[in-house]
């Protein structure tokens, strides 16, 4: 079909021939933030390490959420971390804000878990009560989310834990302190506690062994 022009160009553009039959892109949408309640309940943990003369304490709020199927579980809302030590109050009011905004977005939270237990000290990590190596205070706050979201259910216990402590009692008379101290990083959970035991490799933070 010819079309006659009349007036000057002055622009142009080149139209597909399939550009009125292409459908229109579909927007998700994400969803809403949780609500807060006026009273929320929640657990408040301590956390004492070697390179502090002062504890920290987390605590980390639940709400109530009730599923499609209209059953009620809790998940995590906010977290706090209070100390009287100062040397770290930049970078945990910023781990704590977006934490918060990370439960507060709801779906999956559990991946935060392995995220933070995967940071190292660069200069090193210490020993917490009990002898359960640390590589980083990161790496704590991380397990103590851990903990909260398996008390509440929203992650499941990975081993049992008279096992894991027999695990962790070898490699401290197998390797001593410096050995473990120098574990590679674990493929399932992220820690920095991979040893080898037996010849075989074993994870100390979360029992993941590559011999079963």
């Amino acid at each position: 079909m010819n079309i006659a022009i009349d007036k000057k160009i002055t622009a142009y553009e080149v139209k597909k021939e399939n550009d009125d039959n292409q459908e229109k892109a579909t927007i998700h949408q994400i969803a809403p933030l949780l609500e807060r309640d006026d009273i929320l309940e929640g657990s408040t943990y301590k956390i004492k390490t070697p390179h502090s003369d002062h504890a920290m304490y987390i605590t980390i709020n639940d709400v109530i959420v009730t599923d499609p199927d209209g059953s009620p579980h809790q998940r995590p809302f906010e977290i706090f971390i209070n100390s009287k030590n100062m040397e770290h109050f930049m970078w945990i009011v910023a781990l704590t804000r977006i934490t918060s905004a990370i439960f507060r977005k709801g779906g999956d939270i559990t991946f935060l878990v392995e995220e933070l237990k995967a940071v190292f000290d660069p200069r090193g990590g210490y020993y917490k009560r009990g002898g359960k190596y640390m590589p980083s205070i990161v790496a704590e706050i991380g397990e103590v989310i851990q903990q909260h979201l398996v008390s509440i259910g929203m992650m499941e216990g990975q081993l049992n834990n008279d096992e894991l402590q027999a695990k962790r009692k070898e490699a401290e008379v197998k390797l001593g302190a410096e050995g473990i101290a120098k574990g590679n990083q674990c493929d399932k959970c992220g820690a920095m506690a991979v040893v080898r035991l037996d010849n075989c490799n074993c994870c100390l933070e979360c029992g993941d062994s590559k011999c079963g």
